[in-house]
């Protein structure tokens, strides 16, 4: 399957080159839809290795501040599901980095799970992450995805005891997202101090790759979490780089390139 060969074909190298995957956050449309094709470029030619994009939503319950007032500033600037879906096709023209689309299950709902999971597909989504669903109950777009070929990620947290875990290494494809710490995403200076024995305990139940990621903002983490993980994932950091100069695209882009170079200086 193609798609599937993305995902697995980057950890697998990445494996190769005895390092962990750099995966980065961003929300599609922030700030407008124009920059935000640039802001994927930037992080493409930036050397990131998996593009993780969020569509915007009006309630956004995992998200930190930092990431609620992306999603407002792509949203007030006119994006929509099909802008997020035609950004995508836009992307996938000029790399074939794997792209996973974060997501709230009322949005996959709300159009039908059957016709989100073609959409993915005809984009060129590789695999969907939905925040607010949990495993148990998503039995349905787990089984319309698999139809497109396209993998479900689902996420771990601090919290979730062993028998837990199997259920969600059940389900989950492409790779395990394990939450570095309680509460919402945002920059945070000290992250949850078992992550080493977490990654190693979810290892137990799957074979898939194990990414971690919420609250990573500088390189220092970046390097001591990628030697415990397959990936990490750094959003807020990113994002906030958008924040600064929202209203000037060559600044966006200037404030992002430099950022995600002194982030991935401590990549292992």
């Amino acid at each position: 399957m193609q798609m599937i060969n993305r995902i697995a074909k980057t950890f697998a190298q990445a494996g190769k080159d005895k390092r962990a995957c750099f995966i980065s956050y961003v929300c599609a449309g922030d700030p407008d839809y124009e920059t935000s094709i640039e802001v994927c470029r930037t992080l493409v030619e930036g050397g990131v290795d998996i593009l993780e994009l969020g569509v915007p939503f009006s309630d956004p319950l995992a998200d930190g501040v930092t990431n609620q007032l992306a999603a407002q500033r792509s949203l007030k600037a006119g994006m929509t599901q099909d802008k997020v879906f035609e950004l995508v096709k836009t992307v996938r023209s000029f790399t074939d980095l794997p792209i996973v689309l974060y997501t709230y299950y009322n949005l996959v709902f709300s159009r039908g799970v059957e016709n989100y999971a073609v959409q993915l597909r005809e984009s060129g989504v590789d695999a969907l992450l939905a925040l607010d669903l949990p495993p148990e109950e998503a039995g349905d777009l787990v089984s319309a995805c698999r139809e497109q070929e396209v993998m479900n990620i689902f996420l771990v947290a601090p919290t979730t005891p062993p028998e837990r875990m199997k259920v969600i290494a059940g389900c989950a494809t492409g790779f395990i997202y394990y939450v570095a710490l309680e509460g919402v995403t945002g920059e945070r200076e000290n992250l949850t101090y078992d992550v080493e024995s977490r990654v190693a305990e979810i290892r137990k139940y799957t074979d898939l790759p194990v990414v971690v990621g919420f609250g990573i903002s500088n390189p220092g983490q970046v390097s001591q979490l990628a030697g415990m993980a397959d990936g990490v994932v750094v959003g807020s950091a990113l994002v906030n780089c958008i924040a600064a100069d929202a209203s000037d695209s060559q600044k966006v882009i200037s404030n992002l390139a430099d950022k995600l170079q002194y982030l991935r200086g401590g990549q292992a």
